[in-house]
């Protein structure tokens, strides 16, 4: 609300709420998808999933969403306003680094008007050659950092003009109703992320010559006398190629032509300065319409002519009847136009279709429509939200790549920690090539409406062809949009996510539960014992989990043909056989090998029924035996590449040999001349 005086005193101070609802609507509908409750973070699988490989990559995923969510306390609230930023103004950054004095990895929120970045410079913004941020620091905590070795242990002036700040936090100040104090006990730095040659540290080539190529370092400065009070190596102790370390993630709402992003209050601040002007007129005009003012004839006296008139008052007049017209003349006030009534509301329409306010609901939308024409509208009217969710995601699949290389840098060997009724373990180790993280949000999907529109869908079309489909995922995606908790207690379990045994996987077919084989496990073991639960008059009887348990089987016998491959042309070529062997030739070795599995599968089946005769041999024994010859067959393999290898390096040592004598023979002869 603002006081005003003109063009009247008490004239409307009300602003139109459209960039306020465009704000907090966005800010609220991020916020409940990029942090879920039960943490942001989910791991991902690189290359071929193994039973060691789903073990981390559950220890990475419960480790990062419990520091998260529980160990740094200021990440939730602090994204919280970080999105009102983002809306508000178009960027904010997030600062990814080991903090000494906590102990621990943080994510601060930087703002924009804090973070530098050339007039050239690019919104990724590890492509900028340089970058700089304005921190604002207690001066107590700097002579702490100061003590611990961050930074030169110098006095610094505390003193900041409250005409330093920027025009920005001038327009912050005047929404929040706060004033800054004149003396803070603050101190401002610098720092800034730049290439320099430094004297002493200089670039060199293998010959010891100066290459003038400048290295990346961190330079610290007091903003107030520019004095350099820390500077550090930016780059990794053992990179031989000094590569600049990245500490910074932008956020954008909408990518402009510029380094920053646009903001709400570029894409329609102007019509919400309109709507704010078209509102305070119709206010002003009902206002004036409903006590109207005028003139008087200066003879005409009326009694408490200072005061103005109440409604519903009567006042005295010295004037009579016929003179009273002739005395008083009321100014031509008009009720509140219907023509700016209806601009309001063009103006309000169009801030909201820019801003995707209006919301498509799930019930709006006719039932027995076809999928395709859904679709098409649920993207129509959601075309720019979406954009705007995407950046967001890949904004934050950078910040979690930067906490999962912190975490594996500065974490101890072996990390325990309690979460509530288990105690659990982290390794240092876990934090490598082989897993990934990512958000656990959807880059597709941005809202609840918009995940329950496409998940009723799903199971429509599941519905329609079941044996096409896998209805329990289908259910189970419907379960989880609609936001159930314990969705195992409703639908029978089918966890998949894990390694299971045998006989646990027998016991779950019978419920037609999934079942899934991983790289890593005993084969052969799995097989003999889903081929004796195929015998059971139990799965006998129900067909569909007989499929079930013959599909599992042959998955079994896929991935063990595909680890023999590899262990032969490991065995052959050593640990880059792809430059060996084509793909081809890869997949006509392991085609062979799976033939020659399902014969013996076969086999194996026909004498678990009876029909291989009484003096067959045990299968047991029979697989035991397969297993150890083929152990031996790649030791004798090994063996013969380790002999061809020693042969070739005494060769080499050989050839060195010679060349080294005749050369000293060659120095000899000319010493003689």
């Amino acid at each position: 609300m603002e006081e005003r005086t003109k063009p009247f005193r008490g004239a409307a101070g009300a602003t139109h709420p459209m960039l306020t609802e465009a704000i907090i609507q966005f800010q609220a509908q991020a916020f409940k998808e990029l942090m879920p409750a039960g943490g942001p973070v989910r791991s991902q699988i690189m290359g071929k999933e193994t039973v060691e490989k789903f073990q981390q990559a559950g220890r990475v995923q419960d480790f990062m969403n419990y520091q998260i969510t529980t160990v740094m306390e200021e990440y939730t609230p602090e994204f919280d306003q970080q999105l009102f930023y983002t809306g508000y103004g178009g960027s904010t950054f997030k600062k990814v680094y080991y903090d000494y004095q906590l102990d621990r990895m943080v994510s601060k929120l930087c703002l924009a008007d804090d973070v530098y970045i050339p007039y050239n410079g690019s919104s990724v913004v590890s492509q900028c050659p340089r970058l700089t941020h304005r921190i604002a620091m207690d001066s107590n905590d700097y002579r702490k950092r100061a003590l611990a070795g961050e930074y030169l242990d110098v006095y610094l002036d505390t003193y900041v003009s409250p005409a330093d700040s920027s025009q920005i936090q001038e327009a912050i100040d005047k929404i929040t109703g706060i004033q800054p104090t004149d003396d803070v006990g603050e101190v401002f730095l610098l720092e800034q992320l730049v290439d320099l040659d430094l004297k002493g540290f200089e670039d060199k080539d293998e010959n010891g010559e100066l290459t003038g190529i400048k290295r990346p370092y961190v330079v610290t400065l007091a903003e107030d006398t520019l004095k350099v009070v820390g500077i550090r190596r930016n780059w990794k102790e053992d990179d031989k190629k000094f590569r600049r370390r990245n500490y910074f993630v932008h956020y954008v709402l909408v990518e402009g032509p510029g380094a920053y992003g646009l903001g709400f209050v570029h894409l329609i601040g102007g019509l919400g300065k309109a709507a704010t002007s078209a509102l305070r007129q119709l206010i002003d005009a009902g206002t004036l319409a409903n006590l109207p003012a005028g003139f008087k004839a200066k003879g005409a006296r009326i009694a408490d002519d200072s005061d103005p008139i109440q409604p519903g008052e009567w006042r005295d007049i010295d004037a009579g009847g016929a003179e009273l017209s002739a005395s008083l003349m009321p100014l031509p006030y008009k009720e509140p136009s219907q023509v700016l009534f209806a601009l309001l509301g063009f103006l309000v329409d169009a801030g909201k279709r820019l801003s995707s306010t209006a919301d498509m609901q799930v019930g709006d939308g006719n039932q027995y429509a076809q999928v395709g024409t859904t679709l098409a509208l649920l993207e129509r009217g959601s075309m720019v939200m979406s954009s705007i969710h995407k950046r967001l995601h890949y904004a934050q699949t950078l910040e979690f790549r930067l906490l999962f290389e912190g975490f594996g840098q500065y974490m101890p060997d072996e990390y325990p920690y309690d979460v509530p009724g288990a105690s659990r373990r982290i390794k240092k180790k876990d934090f490598d090539s082989m897993v990934s993280v990512q958000p656990v949000a959807d880059p597709n999907i941005f809202s609840s409406a918009q995940r329950i529109q496409l998940a009723q869908m799903q199971l429509q079309l599941a519905q329609s062809a079941p044996q096409m489909h896998n209805m329990y995922e289908a259910y189970y995606r419907m379960y989880a949009a609609l936001n159930i908790r314990d969705i195992d207690g409703v639908l029978l379990a089918q966890n998949t996510s894990m390694p299971r045994d045998p006989a646990t996987e027998n016991s779950d077919v019978l419920n037609t539960m999934q079942l899934k084989a991983f790289a890593g496990q005993h084969h052969d073991a799995h097989i003999v014992a889903h081929l004796m639960m195929g015998m059971s008059p139990l799965l006998q009887s129900n067909p569909i989990a007989a499929a079930m348990l013959q599909r599992h089987v042959l998955e079994h016998i896929r991935l063990k043909a595909e680890e023999d491959v590899e262990a032969e042309l490991f065995t052959l070529y050593g640990t880059d056989p792809d430059r060996m062997i084509s793909a081809i030739q890869k997949e006509g070795m392991i085609a062979l090998k799976i033939a020659q599995y399902l014969k013996e599968t076969k086999d194996l089946q026909a004498q678990l029924s009876g029909q291989g005769g009484p003096d067959e041999e045990d299968p047991l024994i029979k697989l035991k035996e397969q297993e150890l010859n083929q152990r031996a067959q790649n030791d004798q393999a090994r063996l013969a590449l380790d002999q061809q290898k020693q042969q070739e390096t005494m060769q080499l040592n050989q050839q060195k040999l010679q060349l080294q004598q005749a050369k000293i023979d060659q120095q000899g002869g000319q010493y003689a001349g």
